[in-house]
């Protein structure tokens, strides 16, 4: 089932009831999403992907833009008559059930044609179970499962309804790093075997560049670049998607072009044939150093980490936006560091350019044809490419906040401190002054 989005937007009044305003959510959404393949929406806490799930599940209603699978607009269609499953994060299972009767949950409400006998139901449950290996535990109750034994039925439970589209939202979030592993390589099989267009959010890159047919990077309710996930890497679009994808991260300098010439510092450091003068942003994956003792690159060496068949060099340089710089080598090259310098010359195509003022990408070289050729690549397999155009979104905090003058954050201390002030102990009244008051009491009494 193909999944198309058009202008989806999704804005949520704001909490602060003094200032007012709204929060968008998701941005003027535009993706199209092929039958039959499984998708990562990816992105930072915050960044619209679950919001983006949750409409197209109906759970929510867009405040803008239109859903269609296939042909149907299901725009305004309730969750049920979407034909959607979905899995969500923390299972939702129903504890005093079997596993058997949670997966039959979703069938015993079917109403009117699509009510199934009681026969069917339980065949199709047989299905669902031995679908995902968990058809041994069919009489126990969820606390009697592992963590993964438990997504395992939650995938059960949203495919024995058939759907024409599953939605999973963050389902490997609970589990430890063994039974991730393991459950994200069942969910691509398992997608592989019904080729059921599958929705995945996660935060996690490796897990969406590791199961996802194409994904989608997402920031701030926008779309910052979309492709096959190893294309992604390899040609960031922007600043944002070559630090978010890559483990270790990806090294960051401040630079300059001239000439032709890529500048770190004062060091000439790689050719880039066809960039323009400008200051720059100079991106180089930690894969994309190169051992020399003749290199362009110099790096002061503070730390070797072993890591086996490779090392991390840990260094740093005046020109890096990074705190240390990471390199990795092969473990043989280990013996050519001596010192407390390294030098290193680059791989063209591990290095990136961007603009410094917009953060967008300026490719080089053999960069431009190579991705001329993976757009027209992608357009040939009818998938949907697309990048942000126009200035980044940005986080609130990176803007610059207004101080207030030293003075009137004194006169506001001092008002906040006088709430607080021992006031002073009222003399006691005198003879005189006490009979007074006694009068006056008697006299109000009286009237």
């Amino acid at each position: 089932m193909k999944v198309v989005l058009e202008h989806l937007t999704k804005i949520f009044p704001s909490r602060d009831k003094k200032e007012g305003g709204e929060v968008i959510a998701v941005n003027d959404f535009n993706l199209e999403i092929p039958d039959g393949k499984l998708i990562g929406l990816l992105g930072p806490s915050g960044c619209g992907k679950s919001t983006t799930l949750f409409m197209i599940s109906g759970l929510q209603a867009p405040s803008g833009g239109k859903i269609y699978f296939g042909e149907d607009d299901v725009t305004e269609l309730s969750p049920e008559n979407r034909g959607i499953g979905l899995v969500f994060q923390n299972y939702a299972l129903y504890p005093h059930m079997t596993v058997r009767q949670n997966i039959l949950f979703p069938l015993q409400n079917l109403k009117g044609e699509n009510k199934l006998t009681k026969e069917e139901m339980l065949k199709r449950a047989d299905e669902a179970a031995r679908l995902v290996q968990i058809g041994e535990y069919m009489n126990r109750k969820p606390s009697e499962l592992s963590g993964g034994q438990q997504q395992r039925v939650a995938i059960a439970r949203a495919l024995v309804k058939m759907p024409r589209v599953l939605l999973l939202d963050e389902p490997l979030s609970n589990l430890d790093a063994r039974l991730r592993l393991q459950t994200r390589e069942e969910i691509r099989r398992i997608q592989r075997d019904t080729k059921i267009t599958t929705i995945f959010v996660t935060h996690d890159q490796e897990e969406a560049m590791s199961i996802s047919d194409f994904i989608v990077v997402m920031k701030l309710g926008v779309i910052m670049q979309t492709g096959k996930p190893q294309w992604v890497y390899d040609d960031p679009a922007n600043l944002f998607v070559a630090k978010f994808l890559g483990t270790p991260p990806i090294n960051v300098f401040t630079g300059r072009v001239e000439a032709e010439k890529l500048y770190i510092g004062e060091e000439c450091v790689l050719d880039v044939k066809g960039a323009a003068d400008q200051e720059v942003f100079v991106g180089i994956r930690p894969e994309g150093f190169i051992l020399s003792k003749e290199g362009r690159m110099s790096c002061a060496v503070s730390g070797i980490d072993v890591m086996g068949r490779d090392i991390s060099v840990v260094s740093s340089n005046p020109a890096s936006v990074n705190t240390v710089i990471r390199s990795i080598i092969s473990a043989d090259e280990m013996g050519n560091i001596s010192g407390s310098t390294a030098k290193f010359d680059l791989k063209p195509h591990k290095v990136f350019l961007f603009n410094k003022e917009t953060e967008e990408r300026v490719r080089f070289g053999e960069q431009i044809a190579a991705h001329e050729k993976m757009v027209a690549e992608m357009k040939a397999e009818g998938q949907f490419y697309s990048t942000h155009e126009g200035p980044l979104p940005r986080e609130q905090d990176d803007k610059v906040r207004e101080e207030k003058p030293a003075e009137e954050k004194k006169g506001v201390f001092a008002k906040v401190k006088g709430l607080f002030k021992k006031k002073p102990a009222q003399p006691a009244p005198s003879e005189e002054e006490g009979a007074e008051e006694n009068t006056d009491t008697e006299g109000k009494k009286n009237a």
